[in-house]
Formats: C-alpha cells, structure tokens, sequence
C-alpha cells in the first residue's frame, strides 16, 4: 500500500479572501464550484482545497492545532515576495538543523511554514 498524496481541505467563511491570499502565494485555481463554496488550488505538486464549512460543523474559528509546512526551492525570493503583505508568526532564520525556514498566519488564522535545506559549513 502506498500514500500518493495529502491535500489539506481548510474550512473558510470567505472564500473569496482566502483564494485572493493564496493567489499571492502563486498558487492559482485548479477547479471551483460556487454551489459548494469550494475550491482547489495548485501550485507546482502541491493541492489546498478551500471550503466553506459544513453546516454540521460547529465552526467558529479555525482550530487546527499545527501548521501546514511548504517544502520551497528559494525561501529567500518568497520570503521577500510576502514579508511585507502578511501577518509573521516568525522571521526568515537558518536553524542549526540545516533549515532556513519562516512562518506566516493565512487570512484565517491557519499557520503556514515555509523551508528550505541549506548547507551550514
């Protein structure tokens, strides 16, 4: 048996903000239905699927308790991309485990990671 994929489905009540925000991460709309307030959305090999919450939910704010971690090939250009227009849970920092990593809250409150593997000699 073999995992081929995660895609997170994050529950929103703003569709529409929480795909503008993404969009300024570069990921952009692979498929969309507005009877179902849902969305996917691609970037390179990775899936976030957008919904607005089920109506037997009881959800009144996010409650994930981790964060989403983003494996990217230049932290340092997304860094500055997004420094400037989004809420910082950390700054961009090299990590002795060889890590040059930062953190940001999505539009909803959800934690997003963002690494890269460096070379510290």
């Amino acid at each position: 048996m073999t995992f081929k994929k995660l895609r997170p489905i994050i529950w929103t009540k703003d569709l529409q903000k929480t795909t503008k925000f993404y969009k300024k991460l570069g990921f952009k709309i692979a498929d969309q239905n507005d009877d179902w307030i849902w969305a996917c959305l691609k970037r390179d090999d990775v899936e976030i699927m957008l919904a607005f919450p089920n109506e037997n939910a009881n959800f009144k704010q996010p409650t994930f308790t981790g964060s989403f971690y983003f494996n990217v090939d230049d932290i340092d250009e997304l860094w500055n991309i997004i420094k400037d227009d989004c809420e910082i849970v950390y700054e961009i920092e090299t990590f002795d485990w060889d890590v040059r990593e930062f953190a940001i809250y999505d539009n909803n409150g959800y934690i997003l990671q963002f690494g890269q593997e460096v070379n510290i000699d």
